[in-house]
């Protein structure tokens, strides 16, 4: 039987693709992009990059992972801090200088990128990793990256992981990053960004974790922030943030560490966030916070680590302290407060530095009243 135009057509294709894409074998054009990778990088110590040999990238290239089913390079898993039998027969961490090449941008399938704590990797993270539609988890810890943050980050609709801290990148948190729907995981701490936290960083409604400290950040904390119900630990420590503290945060029902210590944030302390029971961390010290403490502590009253040291805080202690269910660590040194120091737990196990230098506090363990 004579075939049609449209099987013989049918029938090429076919061919092509069985030439183009070998049953065996990673892409010859992800091929081609890992060892551009590779070029722009150098790791003199493990010989990682050793194992980057042969026709199959797929196979035995140590962080590289495929897809199964479409051979297509879906991984890259890089960490220079690991317990893999390399690293310990090396006898040290990782270490790793160079850049990030554009031509990550072209494995287009991939789905996670971390190359993280290797020390020296420098360079910018290139704009082209906003095309990456697939990707999930987007890791850079700990190197010497320098730049900004892509304006585009946010077009990554599938993130869930967006990590970029301990590096010295620079500008501000790009306004598209409340576009990233799925994130759960946003942290980039101990790097040089400054200008304010997104008015609508609300948006985020999937994230549990913001970790924003050691930054030069400015303006006020975004009020839109307590609509993030699943958020349970959020760090704006060692910033400039201004303004006053956002009255819903103390009712955000999951929110278990809030660190936002070493800000200029004035005002008074919100009641709920002292009488809050889910709060275990909560550090509000060296800002401007002023009033008096409430009186809201109660049986359900649980923090492991409570520091409102270093603020213009007045009055007297809350005699409803000793009626809290635990108090491990309590500081509230540095103020203005006065009157005795209750009697009981947990004022019974504390030392007398968490009391010192306010204007008249007075019994055990400082001196008699």
């Amino acid at each position: 039987m004579a075939l049609t135009g449209v099987t013989f057509l049918f029938t090429l294709m076919v061919a092509a693709a069985v030439v183009t894409f070998p049953a065996n074998g990673c892409s010859p054009a992800d091929q081609a992009a890992l060892m551009d990778f590779k070029a722009a990088l150098k790791e003199p110590y493990l010989g990682i990059f050793n194992t980057w040999t042969g026709s199959n990238c797929c196979q035995g290239w140590y962080g590289v992972s495929c897809d199964p089913t479409t051979q297509r390079v879906a991984d890259i898993v890089l960490r220079g801090e690991s317990e893999d039998p390399m690293y310990e027969k090396a006898g040290r961490s990782g270490y790793m200088s160079g850049s990030l090449s554009p031509s990550l941008c072209k494995l287009d399938r991939l789905t996670t990128l971390i190359v993280a704590d290797w020390k020296d990797i420098s360079g910018e993270i290139p704009d082209c990793v906003t095309t990456l539609q697939n990707l999930r988890i987007l890791e850079l810890i700990g190197n010497k990256i320098t730049g900004q943050i892509p304006a585009n980050i946010g077009q990554l609709s599938k993130l869930t992981v967006l990590n970029l801290a301990d590096n010295q990148i620079s500008g501000s948190i790009p306004s598209s990053v409340v576009n990233l729907g799925k994130l759960k995981h946003l942290e980039l701490s101990n790097n040089h960004l400054s200008g304010s936290i997104p008015a609508d960083i609300g948006k985020l409604g999937m994230m549990s974790r913001a970790l924003l400290n050691k930054n030069k950040l400015t303006g006020s904390i975004p009020n839109s922030i307590t609509q993030i119900r699943r958020l349970a630990d959020l760090d704006l420590s060692m910033n400039q943030i201004t303004g006053s503290l956002p009255v819903q945060l103390g009712s955000m029902p999951v929110l278990s560490t809030l660190n936002l210590d070493s800000n200029q944030i004035s005002g008074s302390i919100p009641t709920n966030l002292l009488s809050s029971s889910g709060l275990n961390i909560l550090n509000l010290s060296r800002n401007s916070l002023e009033g008096v403490l409430p009186d809201v502590f109660g049986s359900k009253t649980y923090f492991t680590h409570l520091d409102l040291s270093y603020n213009n805080l007045r009055g007297s202690i809350p005699k409803s302290l000793s009626s809290a269910k635990y108090i491990g660590h309590l500081d509230l040194s540095h103020n203005h407060l006065c009157g005795p120091i209750p009697n009981g737990s947990p004022f019974d196990h504390l030392e007398a530095s968490s009391f010192s230098n306010n204007d008249c506090l007075c019994g055990s363990p400082l001196r008699t009243c």
